[in-house]
């Protein structure tokens, strides 16, 4: 039996109603990601690490943001 997904909505979701952003679920040993205006069109999932390695370079100064 697998469980449901449990979705959280990125913290920096934009200006207007704060839609404008992706929705992560941890799970086993990847990480799924959708977009956050249109969640049944597809989830993407990347192996935990490398999602880590990912939000990791985005909150270095100089990042990718």
């Amino acid at each position: 039996m697998t469980t449901p997904d449990v979705w959280k909505k990125s913290s920096y979701s934009g200006g207007g109603e704060g839609n404008a952003c992706v929705e992560v679920a941890p799970r086993r040993t990847r990480i799924a990601v959708r977009d956050s205006k249109a969640p049944s069109h597809g989830t993407l999932t990347v192996p935990a690490p490398s999602f880590a390695a990912f939000v990791n370079a985005l909150k270095r100064p100089g990042g990718l943001l």
